[in-house]
C-alpha cells in the first residue's frame, strides 16, 4: 500500500512539477538514450546508464530489482526471450521535484511498446509508463507501470475465475 501511495505521489508531482532548464533536457537525452539501448537489446551499454545503488520497481506492486540483477535479467531476455523491442508514440518529459520525499531530478517515458518473441513467432503491444529518477547524471531509480494480464492475454493465456469451476 505504501508503494501504491508513493507511486501515485510521483504521478501528481510530475504532472504539477514540470520543469524546463538545460538540466532537464539532459535528463531526457539520458532516459532517451537508456529507451535506445533497451530498444537495441544492448544490456551492456544499458548498465552504464544505471547508478550503482540503482533499484527498480514494478510492473507489480511488490517487484524490485536492483542494478546487477536487472542487466543479469536483461541480458538473459535478449539471449532467451526477445527478438526485438520497438518503442512507438514514445514521449519523454522532465521535472524538478524541489521537496518531500521525492525531491530530485525525474524524467516519466510514455510508450507504446511493440515486443517479439524468438521462437514462436508471438508479439505483443502495450503501453508502458516508467518513471526514472535521475542522480548524478545517472538512472538511480525506476517505476514501470504496464498491463500484465493485457499482455499475458496477448500471449494466449486464459483467465479462470476459480468460483466459476
Amino acid at each position: 500500500m505504501k508503494k501504491l501511495l508513493l507511486i501515485t505521489t510521483c504521478i501528481v508531482i510530475f504532472v504539477a512539477c514540470e520543469s524546463k532548464d538545460s538540466n532537464s533536457e539532459k535528463n531526457v537525452g539520458l532516459v532517451e538514450r537508456y529507451v535506445d539501448a533497451v530498444q537495441n537489446l544492448d544490456y551492456d551499454l544499458m548498465d552504464t546508464f544505471l547508478s550503482d545503488d540503482y533499484m527498480g520497481y514494478g510492473p507489480s506492486t511488490n517487484d524490485s530489482i536492483n542494478k546487477d540483477d536487472a542487466v543479469s535479467q536483461w541480458k538473459e531476455n535478449v539471449d532467451k526471450l526477445y527478438e526485438k523491442i520497438e518503442y512507438k508514440k514514445s514521449r519523454s518529459i522532465a521535472v524538478t521535484v524541489k521537496e518531500g520525499v521525492n525531491m530530485g531530478e525525474w524524467v516519466s517515458n510514455w510508450a507504446q511498446l511493440e515486443i517479439a518473441y524468438k521462437n514462436d513467432d508471438q508479439s505483443v503491444t502495450i503501453w508502458a509508463n516508467s518513471i526514472y529518477k535521475i542522480d548524478n547524471g545517472k538512472i538511480s531509480r525506476s517505476f514501470t507501470f504496464y498491463n500484465e494480464a493485457d499482455v499475458m492475454e496477448q500471449l494466449g493465456y486464459i483467465f479462470i475465475n476459480p468460483d466459476n469451476l
